[in-house]
């Protein structure tokens, strides 16, 4: 049996029915009140929570508030575990008994760190606000007392007052109630940590999905695309399964809110597949092909299967889906190491990485081991390494393509010099033509494609040769950046191509106002253009850009509908300073344009002198 089935089988046993971690203590009628002003107590909060399981029949199934609970109910202590529950029909009843024998008033937040359950309801007793509270991912978001991604139940005790809180939990899924009771600013600083390493991690996941999608359009290679949608992808599980979608995406759909984790599962093993068919090359009508495209065809019938079942179902389906074409995919990789495919080993390596990671996560969040935000992190941290493998083996495949085209560059010229000879015309030809080559790359090289203006690595070369011939000199050297004013509404309106034209309208009128020999117009970003301008001051450079506002502002082209449309820039524009560097020349310049669009943009702003320290 190979090692890839047995994860597979080992992987399935984790669906089978489990206790909760913490049924292992003895069933008690009591449980110790937690003292709310002890900070020690209050991070020891599951010694001091108790729990009931209620199966279909149980009398507490039906209750629907504690004073509906039988009296003689038995109540299991969890003793410093964790609650995780697996995959069940039973309703949980959980309570925790909370005193403030402080001398003031005291403010807490009762955390449940787990977003994906049905139903929550809260009860405090003896409260006036918010005595019981029903939430949870088939609610409306607004149901949450607090706008947060987990369940925040605010606990106001005055002086000597107890309380007693009671939670009502059932869901369809697996049930993780990590609990916890911290303080107003205990809970924004774990919530600013949280935001600074989601952001971190969800920002990477959309720069490298954009950063694919670019490589696509620029190359046209199609495991670009698949790699961009496996990414994004992979990012809406996991932002789903964190609760960010529900929170941020969908509010007010709770259904989709649940649905869209196993669909965004299906679509992530259907990515994998994709993306593996178009990597690995594992050539047509083989058998390992053969596997890839069967195993797309699995993934279009699960989401499909999805939209109809129940989520309970299909959550456990998916996940089986997922592991075994990580597994399927990772032995073909294997099968292509051995026979020579470089590109593979990074690939098998980024999934190995990624199937130790998902894993345990499902264990997780499945309800079979405990302490879910750890196994989240560990899981963003499984992603992440992933995304950057498969990048670098991405890269690895570019560099052997290379490596093989450089090598029958070689093979030609071997071939040319051996008839050098007998073919000498031939050969004057050839090499006419590859220097004709070599000198429109070189103009390609130093050239916008789309406006036919210097580029940015033909500014950034051409301005330091300036900037050491006016320290030299002692002539003034003037930087103009100049920006399309409200261009991105430009795009969102009529779309990049018709953006384009304008872009090439700029640069047009940019080449006609620019015209001395020494003198530069470059475009170095979308719609950001820059002018060389040596031996030109800060007022010579003004009526430059001055001319080249005017008639931008008075050009309109026509739109698809038939109308005409219109565009304004700004500018900043900057002398060099003496001793001044070529970064800071074009930081001031950079500022002045920043001011004038901040001024109300269509204008010219003059930068500041720089402050010269005093020696």
């Amino acid at each position: 049996m190979s090692s890839v089935l047995r994860l597979i089988i080992a992987f399935g046993l984790c669906f089978l029915p489990a206790k909760a971690l913490p049924s292992t203590t003895m069933p008690g009628t009591h449980c110790p009140t937690l003292e709310v002003s002890d900070g020690k107590a209050r991070q020891s909060l599951m010694h001091y929570v108790c729990y009931h399981t209620s199966p279909p029949g149980d009398p507490a199934y039906q209750a629907q508030s504690p004073a509906e609970l039988p009296t003689d109910l038995t109540w299991t202590p969890a003793r410093g575990n964790d609650l995780v529950f697996t995959q069940t029909d039973s309703v949980y009843w959980i309570q925790l008994d909370l005193q403030n024998s402080a001398a003031k008033t005291g403010f807490w937040y009762l955390r449940l760190s787990y977003p994906l359950l049905d139903d929550v309801t809260f009860w405090q007793s003896g409260a006036s606000e918010h005595a019981r509270v029903a939430t949870g991912d088939r609610h409306s978001f607004d149901s949450r007392p607090v706008d947060y991604r987990y369940f925040l139940l605010p606990v106001t005790l005055e002086q000597g007052q107890s309380r007693t809180i009671t939670l009502r939990i059932k869901s369809s899924g697996a049930l993780n109630v990590p609990l916890s009771l911290v303080s107003a600013d205990q809970a924004i600083a774990q919530s600013n940590r949280f935001t600074m390493t989601h952001g971190m991690f969800y920002g990477a996941l959309l720069v490298l999905a954009l950063f694919n999608l670019l490589l696509f359009l620029s190359s046209r290679t199609i495991y670009y695309l698949h790699c961009a949608f496996y990414i994004t992808t992979m990012g809406m599980f996991m932002f789903a399964m964190g609760g960010f979608a529900n929170q941020y995406l969908w509010p007010d759909s709770p259904n989709l809110a649940n649905n869209v984790i196993p669909i965004s599962l299906a679509l992530c093993a259907l990515a994998m597949l994709l993306f593996s068919r178009s990597f690995l090359e594992a050539g047509q009508n083989t058998w390992a092909d053969r596997t890839m495209t069967t195993q797309v065809w699995i993934s279009v019938g699960f989401l499909s299967l999805t939209m109809i079942l129940p989520y309970s179902l299909t959550i456990a389906m998916n996940t089986v889906l997922g592991i075994a074409v990580i597994s399927s995919m990772m032995a073909i990789a294997v099968v292509r190491c051995r026979q020579g495919y470089q590109p593979a080993v990074w690939y098998l390596t980024a999934w190995v990485a990624m199937l130790a990671g998902v894993l345990i996560y499902a264990l997780a969040a499945f309800g079979h081991i405990t302490h879910f935000l750890a196994t989240e992190a560990m899981m963003q941290t499984a992603v992440g390494g992933q995304v950057v493998l498969l990048n670098y083996a991405m890269v690895q495949r570019w560099r052997l393509l290379n490596e093989k085209l450089l090598a029958v560059e070689h093979n030609a010229r071997t071939e040319l010099e051996s008839k050098v000879h007998e073919r000498t015309a031939q050969l004057r030809n050839t090499m006419k033509e590859l220097e004709q080559a070599n000198r429109q790359l070189a103009v390609l090289s130093m050239n916008d494609s789309l406006t036919g203006l210097s580029n940015r690595r033909h500014m950034d070369n051409r301005l330091s040769e300036l900037h050491a011939e006016a320290l030299r000199t002692g002539h003034p050297l003037t930087i103009a950046l100049i920006d399309a004013d409200h261009f991105k509404k430009i795009n969102d309106t009529w779309g990049h191509s018709f953006g384009d034209n304008f872009l090439q309208m700029i640069a047009e009128i940019l080449k006609q106002h620019v015209k001395r020999p020494r003198d530069m117009a470059v475009r170095f970003g979308g719609e950001e253009f820059a002018l060389l301008l040596p031996d030109t001051d800060c007022s010579g450079a003004k009526r430059v850009c001055e001319a080249i506002l005017s008639e931008v502002r008075k050009s309109q082209l026509e739109t698809p509908e038939g109308g005409t449309a219109a565009i304004t820039l700004s500018a900043g524009i900057a002398s060099l300073a003496p001793g001044e560097s070529t970064a800071d020349l074009f930081k001031r310049a950079d500022k002045a344009l920043y001011q004038a669009k901040a001024s109300g943009r269509d204008r010219i702003n003059l930068a500041e002198k720089p402050v010269l320290s005093e020696a």
